[in-house]
């Protein structure tokens, strides 16, 4: 086995690239406007309010090029597993691995909850006025579910902006292309593999928004909620934090350990991505980046191609915990005592209901005002009690849900030995010096650098989600 230095050693820097400015990084950049977001909500509330749609334009810009990615990454990791069988043993696992952890997390949301006693306080504001928020579905339940994830014609699923929809499609659509002949199968993945390229190059030119779309966002959340917060709906906001974090650090910290993995290094690798997904409360702003990344780092393309899309619908973490904690704080705000049988109902209805989140921001909540209709005791005028609090929050529950799918690429791709351990253990060693050598920014690179130094792809013996088109036609 190689050494870490050795393998480090083994993918030299690019002579003509310059050290990497601190401002020209996305990361940076989306931090810098989260502070400016933050002044301009306090010192302007109004002029902020009105700035919800800078961030609301960003996120549609997003979702315009989301769905076609999940499809087209989903069919070629099916396709690069060789085998039904292969991609269905990972699959498999990776479903109950979400079931077991979403279960945790929704257990950790109710015993968090009844040890706060979130809501309690809150019986003297539960009569507030109710603000305007998204209407819940018609329907509940599992049979609901079911309904909803099955789409009635292949376009409506890509405009309806359920992902679940185009991931059953993109299963189904995979399963037929691996029953092609092989020679048709090399035809059809090379086309796929050159729109996938097309999406992502259409995805980064988005990216150079985030900034100003995550300005928008924040701004918009602190100049509609910072001064007029009731002290119980605060200490709501600051208790849910703390348990996300409880969550990350303590659940997934002991299953990246048990796996072989420090969670730290893991969060500093996709830091920028996280860092977009805290500035605009959406998951699905981390998407097209986490999807190259977590190749490039050394997972096998078809564990990235099932695990994150199929986690973006059934592994919501921060879903699962913010529906836990809320629930009871309607109930404790409207004085309903409920007994630990309803409180175990209402988890086996939050295990259902959750898996039709969103993984756009907004999404969770309207799933959340549909659970508590279909509990038939809660009062549903309580969940506009939580709607001005709701972006604060859900800054937490995006962040929650985005890093807990990408733990889970990293142990399933390693239970199913879909990983190079080797390059993954290097990498994560010093994760910034693996960064500067495989994603360079193209800014910090001289003008008359030829294209063929910039290493904006992983080497040609890496597997990747989209590989560039010269490496594509290589013989």
């Amino acid at each position: 086995m190689r050494s870490t230095e050795d393998l480090l050693a083994a993918e030299p820097p690019p002579a003509a690239a310059r050290r990497k400015r601190w401002y020209r990084g996305i990361g940076a950049q989306v931090a810098v406007a989260m502070v400016l977001g933050v002044v301009v909500g306090f010192a302007f509330p109004a002029f902020a309010v009105d700035l919800k749609i800078v961030g609301d334009l960003f996120l549609s810009l997003v979702k315009a090029g989301v769905a076609p990615l999940v499809f087209l990454t989903v069919v070629m990791g099916i396709a690069s597993a060789g085998d039904l069988k292969k991609a269905s043993r990972i699959g498999l696992l990776a479903l109950v691995y979400f079931e077991v952890v979403s279960t945790i997390a929704l257990l950790l949301g109710l015993v968090a909850a009844n040890v706060l006693s979130v809501g309690e306080g809150a019986s003297t504001h539960a009569s507030g006025a109710a603000q305007d928020m998204p209407a819940g579905e018609s329907e509940h339940g599992f049979t609901a579910f079911l309904k909803d994830i099955v789409p009635d014609n292949f376009i409506g699923a890509f405009s309806s902006g359920q992902l679940l929809q185009v991931v059953v499609l993109a299963v189904l659509f995979g399963a037929g292309l691996m029953m092609l002949k092989p020679h048709m199968q090399a035809q059809v993945n090379k086309g796929l593999e050159v729109i996938s390229e097309t999406f992502f190059a259409f995805v980064n030119v988005i990216m150079k928004l985030a900034p100003i779309g995550a300005f928008g966002a924040i701004a918009y959340s602190v100049g509609a909620n910072g001064t007029g917060m009731l002290l119980a709906l605060a200490e709501l906001v600051l208790q849910y934090w703390v348990v996300v974090a409880l969550f990350i650090g303590g659940v997934l910290g002991l299953v990246c350990l048990l796996a072989g993995f420090n969670i730290v290094r893991i969060l500093q690798y996709v830091r920028v991505e996280m860092t977009l997904v805290l500035g605009t409360a959406s998951s699905e702003a981390a998407l097209p980046g986490l999807l190259k990344k977590l190749t490039r780092i050394g997972c096998s393309k078809q564990s990235v191609g099932l695990v994150v899309p199929t986690g973006y619908a059934f592994n919501l973490d921060g879903t699962s915990i913010y529906m836990a904690i809320c629930s009871m704080f309607v109930a404790n705000a409207y004085g309903i005592d409920m007994s630990i049988g309803q409180q175990a109902g209402l988890m086996l209805i939050m295990l259902l209901t959750s898996k039709g989140a969103a993984t756009v921001s907004g999404g969770t909540f309207v799933v959340f005002a549909s659970t508590v209709a279909a509990t038939g005791y809660l009062p549903v005028e309580g969940v506009a009690v939580l709607f001005g609090v709701y972006r604060l929050m859900s800054m937490a529950t995006a962040f929650c849900n985005t890093f807990g799918n990408v733990v889970a690429t990293f142990v399933i791709a390693k239970w199913c030995k879909e990983m190079d351990t080797d390059k993954v253990n290097a990498a994560l060693a010093d994760p910034k010096a693996f960064l500067a050598r495989t994603e360079p920014e193209l800014d910090d690179l001289p003008t008359d650098t030829p294209a063929t130094d910039r290493v904006d792809d992983a080497p040609s013996d890496t597997p990747v989600v989209s590989p560039s088109l010269t490496s594509s036609t290589k013989k």
